[in-house]
């Protein structure tokens, strides 16, 4: 069932969001070569905490860490441990908060330092991608919409939308209805209503869509190992459109 959210718990969630958007500012500010995918974790958890909330992420389903990082071929859910970045990599990092009993989410691929042609548009496609798909969202549309909007633009500039991953519903709990597919045809799928939370996030992979999931159980990789990429914005269907919630 989805709920629709009153404007108290919309105001709860854009708090929640804004600390973030909080967090990836300082893990932008951080992300060099040499810093160890743990400490950016343990930065993020120390902002998260100091501004009287918890890192969503952290014994969700058993997960052992705050946030996740994922690194060139990994799609989501790469575990922070001793692993440096290095010059040249795609750092995808998602970022959930828990305050006040209300969940914010949202995802950003970094590049660092000296990144591919390649790496460098994939980012750009993947995260305007998202945009694309914010773009389509208003009261009497359809979910398949935003769906639509973002397969389109990653297939037309050569790449592919992973199709075992969705986006999802949020509020009190992380994950709520409704599923949010990167890819299939406009004009299906529920009606877009006011009140609306939706977390939007295409995984988008050089090559090939398919994935498989390592032996850590946790980290997700695309199968024919090509670089992937990952954006995600938690918004809200309002009355003439979208609101961002997870914004800076």
């Amino acid at each position: 069932m989805i709920s629709l959210k009153t404007k108290g718990e919309i105001e709860k969630i854009r708090s929640a969001g804004r600390i973030v958007a909080g967090a990836f500012e300082l893990l932008g500010d951080n992300l060099k070569p040499g810093i160890t995918t743990a400490e950016l974790d343990n930065l993020a958890n120390e902002y998260i905490e100091r501004r009287g909330a918890k890192a969503a992420f952290k014994g969700y389903h058993g997960y052992p860490a705050n946030i996740c990082i994922s690194i060139d071929e990994e799609v989501v859910h790469g575990i922070p441990g001793e692993r440096r970045i290095e010059a040249g990599q795609l750092v995808s990092i998602d970022v959930g908060v828990l305050l006040d009993g209300y969940y914010g989410d949202s995802a950003y691929t970094f590049l660092v330092n000296g990144v591919s042609p390649e790496a460098r548009k994939l980012a750009r496609v993947t995260e305007e991608a998202l945009y694309r798909g914010i773009e389509v969202v208003r009261p009497g549309g359809h979910l398949t919409d935003i769906s639509w909007a973002i397969q389109s633009h990653v297939e037309g500039n050569g790449f592919s939308v992973v199709r075992d991953l969705v986006g999802h519903g949020l509020g009190k709990k992380m994950h709520e209805d409704p599923q949010i597919p990167n890819y299939g045809k406009p004009g299906g799928g529920p009606l877009l209503r006011e009140g609306m939370v939706l977390a939007i996030e295409p995984m988008v992979n050089a090559k090939g869509y398919e994935i498989e999931t390592l032996k850590d159980q946790w980290t997700v990789v695309t199968k024919d190992r090509c670089l992937s990429a990952h954006f995600e914005h938690t918004i809200v269907v309002t009355s003439d459109g979208s609101m961002i919630l997870t914004a800076g």
